[in-house]
C-alpha cells in the first residue's frame, strides 16, 4: 500500500512539474518578451573624412561615440524573433595632411530591426534579419567661404547578421557578441558637384538630389565587436566599432572611415505592467 502511494505521489508530481503544457509555453514566451537588455556605451577612436564637395583632401583625426541599445525578445514566429534598437550619436574633429584646415562633423544614427534567433546550442546562436537604419548629419570646414559645410541624409534598409556566444574562462562568464550590418537599399540626399545649398532651397534647383542607393554607389558596411563581463554587481561591456560608410553620388565622393573603442554599462531588466498600463522594472535578470 505504501509502495502504491509513492508511485501515486512520483506520478502527480511530474505531471505537475515535469511536464509542460501549451498553456505553460505560452506563458513562457510571453515572459520571454519582457526581458530587455539595454547597453550604454561610451568611446572615442580615430576616423577619416573624405567628401569632395568641401574639399579634395581627406581628414583625420579623433571621433568620440555615445551608443544606446535595447534587446528583447517578441512574440513573432513562435518567440524566436527579437528586436533591436540601437541609437548612436557621434562627433569628430579632424585636420588635413598639411595640418592648415581643420572640420567638425556630427552623425545622428538609428536602426531598428528584426533578427530570427537560430539556437546552435544553449550557448551559442545566429541571429539573421534586416533593419532600417536612417543617419542624419554634417561635415563642417572652417576655412571654406562659399561651401563651408555639407549635410549627409541617407536611409537603408539593411541586412543584419548577429553571432552569440556565452562562454566562461575557468568560472568567470564571458558573452560575446559580433554583428554586421551591410546597407542593401536605400535613399540619400546629396547636392550635384558645384551645386549650392542656395540653388537646392532658396531657388527650387532640386532635381535629382535625392538618389537611389545600392551596393553600385554606397558599399557601406558597420560592425561590432563586444565581451560582456560582470564586475561584482554590475555588468560590463566593452566593444570595438568599425564604422566604414562611403558613396558615390552625384559626381561626389565620400567617406566616414571610424574605428572606435568603447565601454559601458549593461542592465537586463523584467518588465511587469500594472493595471494603469505603467511598467515597473523591479528586478534584473540574467542575459
Amino acid at each position: 500500500m505504501k509502495k502504491q502511494t509513492c508511485i501515486i505521489i512520483l506520478l502527480i508530481g511530474w505531471l505537475l512539474f515535469g511536464s509542460q503544457s501549451p498553456a505553460t509555453a505560452q506563458t513562457d514566451t510571453l515572459k520571454a518578451n519582457r526581458y530587455i537588455t539595454r547597453a550604454t556605451l561610451y568611446g572615442a577612436g580615430f576616423t577619416n573624412v573624405y567628401d569632395t564637395y568641401l574639399s579634395p583632401q581627406e581628414y583625420k583625426g579623433v571621433e568620440f561615440r555615445l551608443s544606446r541599445e535595447t534587446m528583447r525578445m517578441t512574440k513573432l514566429l513562435d518567440g524566436n524573433v527579437s528586436v533591436q534598437n540601437l541609437l548612436q550619436v557621434d562627433v569628430s574633429y579632424t585636420h588635413n595632411r598639411v595640418q592648415n584646415n581643420n572640420q567638425f562633423t556630427g552623425m545622428i544614427n538609428w536602426n531598428y530591426g528584426l533578427h530570427y534567433q537560430f539556437r546552435i546550442t544553449p550557448q551559442f546562436k545566429i541571429l539573421a534579419g534586416a533593419l532600417i537604419d536612417t543617419n542624419l548629419g554634417f561635415i563642417y570646414n572652417l576655412r571654406n567661404t562659399n561651401n563651408p559645410a555639407s549635410a549627409r541624409a541617407f536611409v537603408n534598409l539593411d541586412a543584419s547578421a548577429m553571432a552569440i556566444w556565452h562562454t566562461r574562462i575557468k568560472n568567470y562568464p564571458l558573452t560575446l557578441r559580433y554583428q554586421a550590418n551591410l546597407p542593401f537599399v536605400g535613399a540619400m540626399f546629396s547636392p550635384h558637384y558645384g551645386q549650392s545649398y542656395y540653388e537646392i532651397f532658396s531657388l527650387g534647383n532640386s532635381s535629382g538630389v535625392v538618389q537611389f542607393t545600392s551596393f553600385h554607389n554606397q558599399p557601406s558596411l558597420r560592425q561590432f565587436l563586444s565581451v560582456d563581463f560582470p564586475i561584482r554587481y554590475a555588468k560590463m561591456r566593452i566593444a570595438y566599432v568599425a564604422d566604414l560608410q562611403q558613396s558615390d553620388v552625384n559626381g561626389l565622393q565620400t567617406h566616414v572611415y571610424s574605428h572606435i573603442f568603447m565601454i559601458g554599462f549593461v542592465k537586463e531588466l523584467y518588465q511587469l505592467r500594472t493595471k494603469n498600463g505603467s511598467v515597473l522594472p523591479p528586478s534584473i535578470s540574467a542575459y
